[in-house]
């Protein structure tokens, strides 16, 4: 028995990160274990409907987790070749990284329905996901893996203009107060948030505790001030040193040729004749990227600095750069890779765009940050990983 109060924090994590491998190296014996129950046909042996009410029983189980465990231990074990003469592991790459003890049950279930999205020869990739992140990551990566192989076949050009969803909007008094719904398409649901998002914002400690209200009342309560804004033009909010401001990345030649699609700040991708639609009305800031997708030249607006440089960190970082997050441009700050303090300069080649979590933890914790090639690169400290491989945010990749 290991004495944890002797220990100190970074020990005692890798002493966690240690006794849950092994639990998943129990939980793969476990595994086939119960393959093989379902192999020999246990169930009707016993008496029992199917497998799922036998394990209720035995290992008290609900029935949504005796299925669960039921699939992936089939998805791990093997099916018959068509030879008939052996058995081949359905996912072999990934029944190795169980047996590893590196994936829970869980990953397993995100790896196998990336997996009914993408070719075979895939699997190794979509592993690497699962032994780095949690099992809503690798669903989140996997469906990036996905589109992007799609978006490798041949481009069609646009037959016809299809025209957006429509948007719907109802309105009812009930009980005094005015009850809103609203069904926006991509266009103008990001043009929305990117409104009311500065405006939600939790209100500064000032003393008497943190901001109390719900985010559904800060949106309420933003809502409601963007109506008096509105009434107000002139005076509508700066958001990250500059006007409210949606980025939309695409390929020139492909906008020129009008094929392919286009994405917004929010990772909802738009056709490229909605682009061209939204292009006829909205200010255009050009920009070039290079082949990692680094901004090397961008427009010029008549704004400061520090709006130029913020506009050069979304188009390179789509958003929080830290490894497996998804959070928008819209919810996160500039953060000096080498603090402004130390003499750190404020530049794109300094800079990366953090979420307010991740922007704390750099701060706080034993994680790094480094530019390499240009590329915000991230180190883990070392009781998560103690060769300190580093990582990059796959999510907000081109």
């Amino acid at each position: 028995m290991i004495e944890t109060r002797l220990l100190s924090t970074d020990e005692l994590l890798r002493s966690l990160v240690d006794e849950v491998t092994e639990i998943r190296v129990r939980e793969n014996a476990a595994l086939q274990i119960v393959a093989e129950l379902d192999r020999r046909g246990a169930a009707s042996e016993l008496g029992y409907r199917n497998l799922p009410q036998v394990l209720r029983h035995v290992v008290r189980w609900d029935l949504h987790v005796a299925t669960r465990w039921i699939d992936t231990a089939l998805l791990l074990t093997g099916e018959i070749t068509p030879t008939g003469s052996e058995l081949a592991p359905v996912l072999p790459l990934t029944a190795q990284a169980v047996a590893e003890g590196a994936l829970s049950v869980e990953h397993v279930a995100a790896v196998a329905a990336v997996m009914k999205t993408v070719p075979a020869e895939h699997e190794a990739t979509v592993v690497g996901y699962a032994r780095a992140f949690e099992p809503r990551t690798v669903r989140t990566l996997g469906g990036k893996l996905a589109y992007s192989l799609y978006q490798d076949d041949p481009e069609p050009r646009d037959p016809d203009p299809v025209p957006p969803p429509a948007n719907e909007h109802s309105l009812q008094w009930k009980n005094g107060r005015l009850e809103i719904r609203a069904k926006l398409d991509k266009v103008t649901g990001a043009k929305y948030e990117a409104l009311l998002d500065p405006l939600a914002k939790p209100r500064p400690d000032t003393g008497e505790g943190p901001d109390p209200r719900t985010l559904s009342q800060r949106e309420g309560d933003a809502l409601a001030e963007l109506i008096e804004l509105m009434l107000r033009a002139d005076q509508l909010p700066e958001h990250g040193g500059e006007p409210v401001t949606m980025t939309v990345t695409m390929r020139h030649e492909d906008l020129v040729q009008q094929v392919g699609e286009a994405m917004l700040d929010t990772g909802q991708h738009l056709p490229a004749d909605q682009l061209r639609r939204l292009a006829c009305d909205t200010g255009i800031i050009p920009a070039v990227l290079g082949g990692e997708g680094q901004p090397l030249d961008i427009g010029r607006k008549t704004r400061t600095f520090p709006a130029r440089i913020r506009r050069a960190l979304v188009l390179r970082d789509r958003g929080c750069a830290f490894p497996g997050c998804d959070r928008p441009p819209r919810h996160c700050d500039g953060h000096h890779v080498r603090h402004w303090v130390d003499g750190g300069d404020t530049s794109v080649g300094n800079a990366v765009l953090l979420c307010r979590a991740h922007h704390t933890l750099i701060h706080q914790s034993k994680w790094e940050v480094r530019m390499i090639n240009g590329i915000p690169t991230f180190y883990p400290p070392a009781w998560l990983d103690p060769q300190r491989t580093p990582r990059r945010n796959l999510i907000n990749t081109a």
